[in-house]
């Protein structure tokens, strides 16, 4: 068995025996040790949250005083009393007020993991993937708090400075990461970008 074979199968192994819907738990669980952006008692927005993983860590890390809503066509369901679901699509023009209604306000951080349905044409799964991603944040824009983070997934490749200049552009501060349970041959970086900027009146 390959290291990067071993390395996945150990974070499945993991998520089956503490309870996660999946090893990409563990992906937001090193990025928060990092940077420790969800903090007790925050509001939590979770785009792409099937099968539920991070909706069980974002859960978790805000408490019983805080809310965690997530977005997803597939349906997710928790038994975690400070999480809400929409099913909806992420290019849904209601989306965001939906998300706002739910949150009672604005969120603290913004979480993406989306992906597309893998065609195996690569160059059209990058696009797709950007294109997700740029959406997310756009409606960053309108659910973000003042200084807010957001933590996306973004597929390497062709139109991936595109992402980065737009994450540079309206956050203060930009890290990459490529967590532990991410696999070696993945193209997927994880962005973890803090202190979003206000659009000028």
């Amino acid at each position: 068995m390959r290291l990067t074979e071993a390395r996945r199968d150990l974070y499945r192994r993991l998520a089956r025996e503490q309870g996660y819907k999946s090893r990409a738990a563990f992906k937001l669980i090193e990025a928060n040790e990092r940077y420790q952006f969800i903090k007790e008692g925050g509001k939590v927005v979770d785009f792409g949250s099937a099968p539920g993983g991070w909706l069980q860590v974002a859960s978790a890390l805000v408490g019983p005083g805080g809310l965690v809503v997530g977005v997803d066509l597939q349906a997710v369901k928790l038994k975690e009393k400070n999480v809400v679901f929409l099913k909806s699509d992420v290019n849904d023009p209601n989306l965001p007020a939906q998300v706002a209604k739910a949150l009672g306000g604005r969120a603290d951080v913004i979480l993406s993991d989306l992906s597309p349905e893998v065609s195996g044409v690569w160059e059209l799964d990058q696009t797709i993937q950007v294109d997700l991603t740029m959406k997310v944040l756009d409606i960053s824009l309108a659910l973000l708090r003042p200084g807010g983070a957001a933590f996306c997934k973004l597929f390497e490749g062709e139109r991936a400075q595109e992402v980065r200049d737009e994450f540079r552009l309206r956050f203060k501060v930009v890290r990459v990461i490529k967590p532990a349970a991410s696999r070696n041959a993945s193209s997927e970086l994880y962005y973890y970008c803090e202190g979003i900027r206000q659009p000028t009146p």
